[in-house]
Formats: structure tokens, C-alpha cells, sequence
């Protein structure tokens, strides 16, 4: 039975039972028909005094194209508690529309553990994403605006870029003003995809509406001919974009198909953004559950470094536990398997491939200094001798691991995961960053370089050395760093899985987002506009003549 057809057969309750669930009244929620919501942000006022719960991050190993599970262990997990009497609640990203169509499917969990309604979470949801876009095409339409009414302020230089929510590679670079109107002026533009939008970063890093409207303010559009910026605020844009942000900025609230609280708000990818969900609902989901189960893009290298480094100096809170998600099938990929053979029994592949796992431990519970545990995302395929072999593995380093079977039978295949939840996070934490924002930006890149990835190196380019050395002189030198990489390598070479050999991470160019509060750091050869595959997933989605929507994965 497909995903799809899974949830459409649970029974959900209504969205109003939900929220008083979790202490939240019919007053403080928005309906969005029977099955979602949007929670008033005066609910976290009523409850900022209130103790926070426990926070849990969910990341993992460098994803494969076989998938790893990560969503599916985090609503697992969320299930496993309440299936064992805990109060829980998840905060996770909102699925962008780009992977949705293209390969890698939608970000609402799979088999028996998913939130729900999952084609609609999948698709508009409650139109945040849709908000997200209009407001940052809207700061492009008032600059070329300005352009054309006489460009009062001087623009020599655009640098912002227009978006949309879909993989389209042929919108990288455009030529744009070609009416020939008089006043045109023609120039090249291109397209980020809307969740690498600086919006986005924004919309998930603010915690009110006046802290967004600041930060849009800050955003730098361009450049005069003397290099002086030219921001949203000098265009009067953050005005009109924060009402259109304004109904979005609420966090939304549905639920796992098990009836767990789920709050999805916000979708910034890990390897061209910083990956998280908004603030708003993790702070919103630490004061309404005991634990709050949240998760981070990609692999731990990307993700959680970015969620620690970036996200966790805004919440302030670090999580009192981790769980790293592995597939015994991705790390015999990452050992060398071809993918037509991860099925098959491999402790050599196996063995090279745990490698991967094991720096993902050390930078988490060594570099980063936070209590780990491994969920192995079981599958049929995974022989009795390739488990116990990983388990002594883990073993010898003091790693507990958890046999996870939540896709096949809900919360109750993660209860032995949810209890060593319930442990761990009793443990004290020696949380400690990786990098201080009183270190220069080339210090802070090459801390993440060699202590996370195991770089021997960086190489600048010519261009990203003289454009940190302008930020530093404009005092944009104490921001954090969000290092855009390829996801399925600790190196910036997608294809280099064992990384083996010393390597280092080339940047080739540097932008600042002063709305976000941080430096975008490019690395090899990374797009902010993804394209879609040979056989994109939009083939595969249709409606039937029920009505009902197919294909969506």
C-alpha cells in the first residue's frame, strides 16, 4: 500500500481536539478546514514563562538516493512516546514543492508514521511557502521599479534574485527588461528556488512580526558606484512584504497519523540555506510538550551543524539529545555497494561504510559535545550478522543504537527508541560551538572545514577572499557562517562517499544576508536553483476519477 493511501485510511481527529491536546484553546487556532491550523503566536506569550521541555534534534549520515528515513524516525520517535505515556510534540519543516516534483519525494514521513493530511502538507498547505514567494518577488518588482522611475538611489549593482518553489535549472541566469520601453533597462537576473530564499531564512529566524520587518529592512538588494548598499528598507519595501508575510508567520498545526501533535512551519534546505524549521515553532513546541522532537536537513554535516551553529545562538537552547538516522543499506552505499546490491549481505561494504556513521558521532558528541544515539531505520533486507556487526561497533565507542520499525508498525516499532530518549536526555550536556563569532569568517569556515567535514584545507578563490575582506571592513565580520555544500559528501565533490583521501573544500564566492544574520559560504559546485532528474516525480502524480491525488511519495 502506497504512502498516500496509508494516510488517507487513518482516522484523524479533528484539528480543535488536537490543540486541546496541548493546552491550546479553539480561541487561539485558525482552521484551516478539518485537519489543520494555524496557532495564534499569542499562545507562546501566554506560555514564555513556562519551563521548557526536553529538545530532541533528529539529523543523520550524508543521504543516498536510497533514502534514509530521517522525517519517518523523527514522527516514529514522536509516536514512541506518546505510545509509552510521554507528552511529545514535533516541529519540522514545511516540504518544499521542488523535491516534491523532482527526486527526492515529499518530507511528511512514510508507512505508518506520517503526518497528516500528507497531500496537502506536501503541496499548498497553508500557502506559507506561496507567501514567502510573493514577498520576495515583490522586493524584486519595487527595485526594477526604482530602476525605471529614474533610480533615485543610484543602482550600479542588483544582487537580489527573484524565486520560485520548483526545480527549474533554465532560470539560474535571465535577461530581464526587454520590452523595450523607454525607460527600460535591461539586465541579467536569475532564480533562487524559494526555500534558499534569504525570506525564508528570515521568516524562520525571526521570533514576532517586528523582528521580521526588521531584519527585511536590513536586506541588502544592491549596490551603488561608490559600494554602498542598497537595502530593503532604502526601497520601503518591508512594509508591504511583512503583510504579506503576516498570516504566514503563524506556526501550523496538524498531527501524526497516530494523533501526536505536529507543528510544520517553515522549509529552508540544509545545502543551500540552514535547514530548520522556524524558531517560533520550536520555541512554541518546547513550552506546549515535554519533549519536542525536531530535525535538521540532510546529514549531520550540513544540518545539525548549521541548527548548533546558527539556529541554537537564536533559541537559546541547545538539545539535551541527538539521534543520528542510518540505513544499513546507505552505509554499505557509502562503502562502495552499488545501489542494485545494497541488498544483498556485505560486512566488507559494510565495514568501510560505518565510517561515514562514526564522524557523524564524533563531530556531534566530541566536537559539539551533545549525548548521541544511532536509530537504525530497519529494513526486511538487513541480516541478523550485519546488525550485530554494527552494533559492536557503536559498542566499542560507547554509542547506544536503536533497531527502529516504525514505517511498518507506527509508534509501537519506536518504543525501545523513545525509552533511550527518555535516558538519555537525562544526561548532562557539554554543549560548546565550533566556531566563535568573534573569529573571522575564513577562521569560522575553516573550523567547520577541518572539525566537521575532516578537511586538510580550504582554497579561496580570488573573488571570495576580497568580498570577506569587504565584509569584515562594512562589520559584517562576528555574523555566523551558513556553508552551501553538496549534501552526500563531508568534501564539496558529491561523488568523493569515503573520503578517504585528504581533500579540501574549495569557496568560490561569498554572500551576505544581513536580514538573515549570517554569511552564505558557496563551495564547489553548488546551485541555489536545483534542476529536475531525467525522470522527474511530477510523471508519476496525477489525480484519479475519484478525485483523489496519486503518486506522491
Amino acid at each position: 500500500m502506497e504512502d498516500i493511501e496509508i494516510a488517507r485510511n487513518a482516522e484523524l481527529k479533528n484539528i480543535k481536539e488536537i490543540a486541546k491536546k496541548i493546552g491550546i484553546t479553539e480561541e487561539d487556532i485558525e482552521q484551516y478546514g478539518k485537519y489543520k491550523a494555524k496557532i495564534s503566536n499569542q499562545v507562546y506569550n501566554k506560555l514564555q514563562n513556562k519551563e521548557n521541555g526536553k529538545l530532541v534534534l533528529v539529523t543523520a549520515i550524508n543521504p543516498t538516493p536510497l533514502g534514509e528515513g530521517k522525517t519517518t524516525i523523527s514522527i516514529g520517535l514522536a509516536d514512541g512516546l506518546s505510545y509509552i505515556g510521554e507528552s511529545a510534540i514535533l516541529a519540522l519543516r514545511e516540504p518544499s514543492l521542488g523535491p516534491v516534483f523532482g527526486v527526492k519525494g515529499g518530507a511528511t514521513g512514510g508507512g505508518h508514521v506520517q503526518v497528516a493530511p500528507m497531500e496537502d502538507i506536501n503541496l499548498h498547505f497553508t500557502g506559507d511557502i506561496h507567501a514567502i514567494t510573493s514577498a520576495n518577488n515583490l522586493l524584486s518588482a519595487m527595485i526594477d521599479n526604482h530602476i525605471f522611475q529614474g533610480n533615485e538611489l543610484g543602482f550600479d549593482k542588483v544582487i537580489w534574485k527573484r524565486c520560485v518553489d520548483l526545480n527549474d535549472r533554465a532560470l539560474r541566469k535571465v535577461q530581464i527588461a526587454l520590452s523595450g520601453e523607454k525607460n527600460a533597462v535591461p539586465r541579467e537576473d536569475g532564480f533562487d528556488i524559494t526555500v534558499a530564499s534569504e525570506i525564508m531564512a528570515i521568516f524562520c529566524l525571526a521570533d514576532s512580526l517586528e523582528d521580521l520587518k526588521e531584519r527585511i529592512k536590513r536586506v541588502v538588494v544592491g549596490y551603488n558606484k561608490e559600494g554602498k548598499e542598497i537595502t530593503a528598507g532604502d526601497l520601503k519595501a518591508e512594509g508591504a512584504m511583512t503583510v504579506l508575510l503576516k498570516d504566514a508567520m503563524q506556526p501550523n498545526l496538524v498531527q501524526t497519523l497516530e494523533n501526536t501533535p505536529a507543528i510544520i512551519h517553515g522549509g529552508p534546505f540544509a545545502n543551500i540555506a540552514h535547514g530548520c524549521n522556524s524558531v517560533m515553532a520550536t520555541k512554541l513546541g518546547m513550552k506546549l510538550a515535554d519533549y519536542c522532537i525536531t530535525e535538521a536537513g540532510f546529514g549531520a554535516d550540513l544540518g545539525a551543524e548549521k541548527f548548533l551553529d546558527i539556529k541554537c545562538r537564536k533559541l537559546p537552547k541547545a538539545p539535551d539529545a541527538v539521534v543520528c538516522v542510518a540505513t544499513i543499506k546507505a552505509l554499505k552505499y557509502h562503502g562502495g555497494a552499488l545501489i542494485e546490491d545494497v541488498q544483498k549481505e556485505n560486512i566488507e561494504a559494510l565495514d568501510k561504510g560505518i565510517h561515514n556513521l562514526l564522524r557523524h558521532i564524533d563531530n556531534l558528541k566530541n566536537r559539539f559535545g551533545l549525548n548521541v544515539i544511532v536509530a537504525i531505520n530497519k529494513y526486511i533486507t538487513d541480516s541478523e550478522k550485519e546488525i550485530q556487526y554494527l552494533q559492536d561497533k557503536l559498542n566499542e565507542i560507547g554509542i547506544n543504537m536503536s533497531l527502529c520499525e516504525a514505517w511498518a508498525q507506527g509508534g509501537k516499532g519506536a518504543e525501545d527508541l523513545a525509552r533511550k530518549i527518555v535516558e538519555l536526555t537525562k544526561e548532562p550536556t557539554n554543549f560548546k560551538y565550533i566556531y566563535d563569532l568573534k573569529d573571522s569568517i575564513k577562521t569560522k569556515i575553516e573550523k567547520i572545514s577541518s572539525e566537521i567535514y575532516g578537511a586538510e584545507g580550504v582554497e579561496f578563490s580570488e573573488d571570495a577572499s576580497e568580498k570577506i575582506k569587504d565584509l569584515e571592513e562594512k562589520g559584517y565580520g562576528e555574523l555566523p557562517v551558513c556553508i552551501a555544500k553538496t549534501q552526500y559528501s563531508f568534501s564539496d565533490d558529491a561523488k568523493n562517499l569515503l573520503c578517504d583521501e585528504p581533500f579540501k573544500i574549495h569557496v568560490r564566492d561569498i554572500i551576505l544576508k544581513a536580514g538573515s544574520g549570517f554569511v552564505v559560504v558557496l563551495t564547489g559546485n553548488i546551485f541555489t536553483m536545483p534542476g529536475l532528474p531525467k525522470k522527474p516525480a511530477a510523471e508519476s502524480i496525477d489525480i484519479d476519477e475519484n478525485g483523489n491525488i496519486v503518486g506522491i511519495f
